[in-house]
């Protein structure tokens, strides 16, 4: 009701998936309840925007300066996929990465799209 409100976790570098989760469902009630403060919502570097809640299959997220990247996270969907002698049904997960090419080589984007990709294919990855 009171529109888009992008709060920031911070030092995510640094935390682990379950410190994470606490942190997200802690920053997500206060946003809720229109508790943040501005710092709440400043200092941020890199934004993840996810349509796949509301059933979005795709989309181009705008970067926000200051901010350098931004994920979209759109619908996962199983989806037949060719294994080189069979089609096996695969969880597709769609992302898209826009990132300000004055900060960012192009290269880097796409091995850290890749990088991800791998991390988010096997969650044990994610766990360790």
């Amino acid at each position: 009701p009171n529109g888009l409100v992008v709060p920031v976790i911070r030092d995510v570098d640094q935390k682990g998936i379950f410190e994470l989760s606490r942190e997200l469902m802690v920053v997500s009630k206060k946003a809720r309840d229109g508790k943040l403060t501005a710092a709440d919502m400043q200092g941020s570097c890199f934004t993840i925007s996810s349509l796949g809640g509301i059933g979005g299959t795709a989309f181009t997220p705008i970067v926000n300066a200051p901010d350098v990247a931004i994920l979209g996270v759109s619908k996962s969907e199983m989806k037949p996929k060719w294994n080189g002698s069979e089609f096996i049904p695969r969880l597709m997960l769609p992302l898209s990465l826009s990132y300000d090419h004055r900060v960012i080589d192009g290269a880097v984007a796409a091995r850290f799209s890749v990088f991800l990709s791998g991390v988010l294919s096997d969650v044990r990855k994610i766990l360790l």
